[in-house]
């Protein structure tokens, strides 16, 4: 399989962007999964339901299947940041993962990048310290605080970035030995 994080701050476009790149990839014949952070808590199951009346219960794990979908709620004994390659090693065999968010993860990167509206902090590049990112998805290429020496590619297609994604496919194959590189 082949693993790419999606990197860059609230409001630059990874989750619009993903979902051209989840389309185009599916209509390619791929099997595509996604892998999303959540910074805050966040709650699939709805009040009074079943399921969640099991969590409330205090259910370590909640399995919710039907004839269509399946879903697994897993509770924390305490609170601590996910893992993204045991995160990775939870998820069906597929041809691409598309991971949103986890952008300090040990894995190749698309840095998803905007610049901000006049009176707004400026936002820190990823680019210039992370090896791991191997190109920069913009409307703002003129607009980035240094050249960067990656490929920069426009965030309004899509279309590009699948093809680029696919011309290098190989620098995407998933290795859990990556995270000790």
């Amino acid at each position: 399989m082949k693993v790419v994080v999606f990197a860059g701050f609230s409001g630059a476009g990874k989750t619009t962007l993903l979902e051209a790149v989840i389309a185009l990839l599916k209509a390619q014949g791929q099997r595509v999964s996604v892998l999303k952070h959540a910074h805050h808590r966040f709650d699939i199951d709805q009040p009074g339901k079943d399921s969640w009346r099991h969590r409330q219960a205090g259910a370590h794990e909640v399995l919710i299947a039907s004839d269509q979908r399946l879903a697994l709620i897993h509770e924390y004994e305490t609170r601590h940041d996910p893992e993204v390659h045991d995160l990775l090693a939870r998820l069906s065999p597929v041809d691409w993962v598309l991971v949103e968010g986890f952008k300090t993860a040990r894995l190749p990167k698309i840095e998803v990048w905007r610049a901000v509206e006049p009176g707004q902090d400026a936002r820190p590049v990823l680019y210039r310290d992370d090896p791991q990112v191997l190109a920069i998805a913009t409307v703002d290429p003129d607009r980035l605080p240094q050249p960067p020496h990656q490929p920069v590619l426009d965030l309004n297609d899509p279309a590009r970035i699948v093809q680029w994604l696919t011309e290098h496919a190989a620098r995407f194959a998933y290795r859990r030995a990556q995270e000790m590189q």
